[in-house]
């Protein structure tokens, strides 16, 4: 099963600010509302500890989830079978970090999780570029952020960075409804 990113765009982009940690979990449960049933893939780029998982936690825990949200890393896939406003929500959690070439997908029966209704978080996509569906958000998380060197202000140390980007229609509208539902988070700064 092999997709290609060609044909789809740049459509959208946002840029936050992230006060703290439990300010990426709050961005990420505010994402989950906007996501709501839509099917989705959404690719989590980043450096180690740049606060991928933690953004998946609190995508998670928005639809519901109670219990631990822990990375993927070993397991490849961690799938969440949910219940979101009464009904069933599928969320599957992807770490592609230890695999060493892409055609180690293969064997994973990927097509089984990217259904039109599943949402399907993945982190790392870049090692199994082509063997994966394309985005239709890419969200990029830094610790430094090129937007810094531009500010002249110490507001901004230690603090998180997250840019989103849609690649699809479906993504664009996602965004913007994202962008309406955080008007009163005063911990997530948008940078415009």
């Amino acid at each position: 099963l092999y997709y290609l990113l060609t044909g789809f765009e740049h459509l959208k982009k946002l840029d936050f600010v992230l006060e703290n940690e439990r300010s990426t979990i709050n961005l990420g449960h505010t994402l989950s509302n906007a996501i709501g049933y839509s099917g989705l893939c959404i690719y989590l780029v980043g450096d180690l500890g740049a606060g991928k998982t933690t953004f998946s936690r609190g995508i998670i825990k928005g639809y519901g989830h109670q219990g631990a949200v822990k990375s993927p890393t070993y397991t490849i896939v961690e799938p969440y079978e949910l219940t979101f406003k009464d009904k069933p929500r599928f969320v599957y959690h992807f770490d592609f970090y230890r695999l060493s070439h892409p055609t180690e997908v293969e064997f994973l029966g990927l097509e089984d999780y990217f259904s039109g209704s599943s949402l399907c978080l993945i982190e790392w996509p870049n090692k199994v570029e082509g063997c994966i569906p394309p985005p239709d958000i890419k969200i990029n998380l830094h610790e430094d952020f090129d937007i810094k060197n531009n500010l002249d202000s110490d507001d901004f140390l230690n603090k998180r960075f997250i840019s989103f980007e849609a690649f699809s229609s479906h993504g664009n509208e996602i965004l913007s409804t994202t962008k309406k539902l955080l008007q009163s988070d005063s911990n997530i700064k948008p940078l415009d």
